[in-house]
């Protein structure tokens, strides 16, 4: 079992984390980036084996859980990123009842622009009907109400206080550890070592992190947008078969540097968010006035 989860938030750099982390040779990182057992335990969401691949799964019971793990060296510390667990009501006491005394890292991200990120996301991947940001957080309140999947939870997302609360009434502060992505994008050297010396190994091992993962972007051509997601199956064929420069020739002619979520959006969520901004300031110590602009 891991003895330590990044649990979130999704679209804040969970991946970049999960990517630098693993090339410590301390660490061991789940082969799948993200199981979400903790969310979904018992469940049987609906996946699509389009969705499914090296980075993403649902692992629904313990036994296949445990089987990911099973590769890791006897001495290193294990661990797995899944972003959902932040959000998911019941991740927090299954966490605490399986792994009680893990480590936990939270990584967060200015709100309405990780809502924005998320939706982008969605669209990227085909999963988002409407094309209208505006349009689907309009639709959001009614979309939980019907148990959608937390993909289109944009807004809800966004409120950290109440989701980092959950575990910090489970949880010891000193095993939970929250770090920013604005950190992340100036100083992701820093917020590294910073995280090694909470994770309690050599910290003075500098990880490659030129590279940012999973960065948001949009579709150029749907038709070969859609196409890259059904050969996600081969995608680590692909690495090994086309060089790099190569792969991100193909990525160029296929997607596109997203536009600015609107002023007039952004405006809308911050004040929307003010509350709990700085709810989180107290509870963080950190200045987040960046995050109310």
């Amino acid at each position: 079992m891991p003895n330590f989860l990044i649990i979130g938030a999704q679209k804040a750099g969970t991946s970049s984390l999960y990517y630098y982390l693993k090339q410590h040779p301390q660490i061991y990182m789940s082969p799948i980036k993200e199981p979400h057992f903790f969310t979904y335990e018992g469940a049987n969401p609906e996946v699509s084996e389009a969705d499914r691949n090296e980075s993403f799964a649902v692992i629904n019971n313990i036994g296949d859980y445990q089987k990911l793990f099973q590769g890791a060296p006897e001495s290193s510390l294990i661990g797995e990123a899944s972003p959902s667990y932040i959000y998911a009501p019941q991740a927090a006491e299954r966490i605490k009842h399986y792994l009680p005394h893990a480590k936990l890292i939270a990584i967060l991200r200015h709100p309405a622009e990780r809502a924005y990120s998320n939706f982008l996301h969605a669209i990227r991947h085909n999963h988002e009907p409407l094309k209208d940001f505006r349009r689907a957080l309009q639709e959001e309140e009614t979309r939980i109400r019907e148990n959608s999947v937390f993909l289109w939870h944009y807004k809800s997302k966004g409120f950290y206080y109440k989701q980092l609360s959950r575990y910090l009434d489970l949880f010891d502060r000193s095993q939970i550890k929250v770090c920013l992505y604005e950190d992340l994008n100036t100083n992701p050297a820093g917020v590294i070592k910073d995280l090694f010396e909470f994770l309690e190994v050599d910290s003075s091992f500098e990880p490659d992190v030129s590279r940012k993962y999973n960065v948001s972007v949009v579709p150029k051509n749907q038709f070969l947008s859609d196409l890259l997601d059904h050969l996600k199956p081969i995608k680590p064929a692909m690495k090994t078969l086309l060089p790099d420069g190569v792969r991100h020739y193909v990525r160029s002619k296929v997607f596109d540097t997203p536009p600015p979520i609107s002023p007039e959006m952004r405006q809308q969520l911050v004040a929307e968010y003010r509350e709990d901004i700085l709810q989180m300031q107290e509870l963080l110590g950190r200045d987040l006035s960046g995050w109310l602009k």
